[in-house]
């Protein structure tokens, strides 16, 4: 009755376990100081798990809400045409928020680098 589920827990199990082994057998190093992938194969500074300055989560923000606008704006460039007007209206209304997260990202001080 329930040997379909017992058995698709046992490949689900054996997989993971097989994913494990794997990972162990691949693995460079443990410690993430020695792990060279990071900054093209330069010797790490600081810990791979060190804090960053509070003004990367704000260009992060920023980089988000510039990367939404792309997502909405592609498929509105498609169907601009069929829309008409409505569609123009739609997008600057959006550009209006957009501009307005810009603005307040600008007084948090998100675009002073140094």
């Amino acid at each position: 009755m329930y040997s379909g589920i017992v058995v698709m827990a046992l490949v689900a199990l054996l997989l993971v376990l097989l994913l494990y082994a794997l990972h162990h057998l691949a693995a460079v190093s443990t410690d993430p100081l020695t792990a060279l992938p990071a900054r093209s194969g330069w010797m790490p500074e600081e810990h791979a798990l060190s804090r960053f300055h509070a003004r990367w989560y704000l260009a992060s923000i920023v980089f988000l809400a510039f990367d939404v606008e792309m997502l909405f704006m592609y498929p509105w460039a498609v169907v601009v045409i069929e829309e008409g007007i409505s569609a123009v209206v739609e997008m600057f209304l959006f550009l209006g928020a957009l501009l307005v997260a810009v603005a307040w990202a600008w007084r948090e001080g998100a675009f002073r680098w140094a």
